[in-house]
């Protein structure tokens, strides 16, 4: 598919935006928004806007959603019908807003347009991309952490470059096919992710509960029943201890919320830092030192303890701290420190992040809609125990057998992310004009497969709902 520009130009005012195709007519936000304020219809369903998708309906029976308060009056929330223009004027900076699909009601906050003379489809993909964000940033005022609050005054003079209609069909179109195309590929790589994780939890597996020695790479030779049905037979000389029994310390971080600072002292982790790898340190928040003060006296965390977390969607994974200074935990994760001549921490965080190990503790302790596991939960734990230098041996075994599979999955990861920032570019680039896409001939669009949706490549982690709080 030969990508080229248009043969002609002109200067678009806009230093990020550089120049814009020279037929494009520039329209300000004034001239194609229409406010809307229907209200009066609560039984209508409740929608939200969130940063990766835009408009969305709310599920308001599942409690992990519901971050905002849902009053029981719904008539003043405001009426949506497909293909108006919503914005979360508190989080429009982070690109909160998108043409509804949906007919439902929104907060009082939201602002709602109806669209004049553009093609709701193209305005969505272009106002969405990285090209047109910043201005709505620009048009923000911060008010508190996380929260800017959009001008509506300012909103109405940002300007926006609009191709002729026939362009602009050509556009989503070509926008359509494409983007489905890096979602294949995206759902291909990350179900080779999936199947290369299995693998490893296969040796994980396999290695901490005796089903195989690791000496010999074969079976153990004797092997007995301890009556645990999660367990099954385990090799002789190997022995189940309650958690606390060969553990030193189970205790959690901290129960308040410090305030956090870029320029902070100290580290503060929390579950999206922890992985079955390692700590992952590309984005973590730093707490002064009072506060640090304040939880690491009541949680002390050293070097070799056991992190694992212990509430949210990653519940139960664990891994071994490897830094030296001091830092500070949120209390969704758990310290525990072993004892270190009965239970090496290495071989305690494989035993947590095991299948078998997960699915007893997730099937027989934990209910209820959010996985929780309480201090008193995690001391009732019963451990899988072979002798410390078997539990060394087994440490050595499954590093060595992991190792290609933790490259191969970090290298698949990091195609994930190059696609995901070509899939950014290109967007941006055909919505602004840097490429012409006219002629390019599309197969038809009823042959892209219709499961493949943005959702598949955005970057992985929890949604949050981004509902605004405050009325106008």
């Amino acid at each position: 598919m030969n990508l080229k520009p248009y043969p002609e130009y002109k200067d678009s005012g806009v230093a990020w935006l550089g120049d814009v195709p020279k037929h494009w007519e520039m329209r300000k936000f004034r001239t194609i928004l229409a406010p809307i304020a229907e209200r009066n219809c609560p039984d209508l369903p409740l929608l939200s806007v969130v940063r990766e998708k835009g408009v969305i309906k709310r599920n308001i029976k599942d409690d992990s959603e519901n971050h905002n308060y849902i009053p029981d009056d719904l008539s003043n929330y405001k009426v949506v019908k497909s293909g108006q223009f919503v914005m979360n004027k508190m989080k429009a900076w982070q690109g909160s807003y998108g043409i509804s699909k949906f007919h439902g009601i929104v907060s009082p906050a939201y602002f709602v347009f109806d669209l004049k003379c553009i093609e709701p489809d193209f305005f969505h993909k272009a106002v969405r991309s990285s090209a047109y964000v910043p201005f709505f940033t620009q048009a923000s005022d911060g008010v508190r952490v996380g929260q800017w609050d959009l001008s509506r005054t300012r909103m109405k003079e940002i300007p926006f470059f609009i191709p002729s209609c026939e362009e602009q069909f050509a556009i989503v179109r070509f926008l359509d096919y494409k983007t489905a195309q890096i979602a294949r590929f995206i759902k291909a790589k990350k179900r080779m992710i999936e199947l290369l994780k299995e693998q490893k939890h296969v040796i994980i597996n396999d290695a901490v509960t005796g089903k195989i020695n690791v000496a010999t790479g074969k079976p153990y030779s004797k092997y007995k029943d301890f009556g645990v049905e999660w367990l099954g037979q385990v090799p002789e000389g190997w022995e189940t201890r309650k958690i606390t029994t060969v553990c030193a310390l189970i205790i959690d971080g901290t129960h308040f919320s410090p305030k956090s600072d870029i320029t902070g002292d100290y580290l503060y982790i929390t579950a999206k830092n922890i992985k079955e790898t390692g700590l992952d340190l590309k984005n973590v928040t730093y707490i002064k030192s009072a506060d640090h003060r304040e939880i690491y006296n009541r949680c002390p965390v050293s070097r070799s303890d056991v992190l694992y977390i212990k509430d949210g969607a990653t519940a139960g994974i664990a891994t071994v701290n490897p830094l030296i200074e001091e830092f500070s935990l949120l209390s969704s994760v758990a310290l525990i420190r072993t004892k270190s001549a009965i239970l090496a921490p290495e071989y305690l965080a494989l035993q947590f992040n095991s299948l078998k190990f997960k699915m007893h503790v997730l099937n027989n302790i934990v209910g209820g809609a959010m996985t929780r596991f309480t201090l008193e939960i995690i001391k009732r734990f019963q451990l899988l125990i072979p002798p410390i230098l078997e539990q060394q041996q087994i440490v050595s075994y499954i590093e060595t057998k992991t190792a290609a599979i933790d490259k191969a999955i970090s290298r698949t990861d990091r195609e994930i992310a190059l696609m995901q920032e070509y899939r950014t570019r290109l967007i941006s680039d055909v919505v602004t004009g840097k490429i012409d896409v006219r002629d390019i001939e599309i197969p038809d669009i009823a042959d892209i497969d219709a499961t493949l949706d943005e959702s598949i490549d955005e970057p992985e982690g929890e949604e949050e709902l981004e509902t605004a709080e405050a009325e106008e």
